[in-house]
């Protein structure tokens, strides 16, 4: 994945939170101008909303895989984890002032190969790797800032994605799957409209 820089990233965190207002003011898709500075090649990515100073959760969509240029998967993933995330009623315009936006660009998912599903902890990276999870069951999908949020090891991380796939958690070690891993870079607002930095994740392990 070609790296961005932290101006492209400021770029796309601004972008997200100018099409969450317009699309709360007036019902409105926001336009992204030609010449936004930020690269219009296809890229999967994910816009993640948080209450602010809480830290809590309030909402999350996006595209796994690169189905649409950066600037159009961002507009989209952020009016949808405003409006469209089902655990969450959809923000409304005065809480802005009130959450926090981060999003994160995906590298292309690649599948883990495994022989048995017991390796499959090995070749998981905490703090590098994200996961999707699909089987005729269901499917799933765990950003790699998730499991240092939590403080998961890698199986912990298989139990949870299995669980966000709506799973047993246990699936991982008993069903028929495939498994994909994934890295992102998250640019982040420190505080609601405020100052975009890059968040550098901390593995538990090594």
């Amino acid at each position: 994945m070609d790296m961005l820089s932290l101006d492209e990233g400021i770029k796309l965190v601004r972008l997200a939170r100018a099409a969450i207002q317009e699309y709360l003011k007036s019902g409105k898709i926001y336009k992204v101008a030609e010449g936004s500075g930020i690269p219009a090649k296809e890229t999967g990515v994910f816009v993640s909303l948080y209450t602010y100073p809480e830290g809590d959760l309030r909402g999350c969509i996006g595209f796994p895989f690169p189905v649409m240029s950066l600037p159009e998967a961002t507009v989209r993933a952020a009016i949808a984890a405003a409006t469209e995330d089902p655990r969450f009623p959809p923000v409304e315009l005065v809480e802005m002032d009130r959450i926090v936006i981060e999003v994160s660009v995906l590298s292309v998912p690649e599948r883990i190969e495994f022989t048995t599903p017991k390796e499959l902890p090995s070749k998981i990276v905490i703090g590098r790797d994200g996961l999707i999870i699909k089987s005729s069951r269901g499917s799933g999908l765990l950003l790699p800032q998730v499991p240092v949020e939590y403080g998961w090891d890698s199986e912990e991380f298989l139990c949870h994605l299995c669980l966000k796939a709506g799973l047993p958690a246990t699936y991982w070690l008993t069903g028929k799957f495939d498994i994909y891993r994934f890295t992102a870079e998250i640019f982040a607002e420190e505080s609601p409209g405020g100052n975009v930095v890059k968040k550098e994740l901390k593995g538990c392990e090594v």
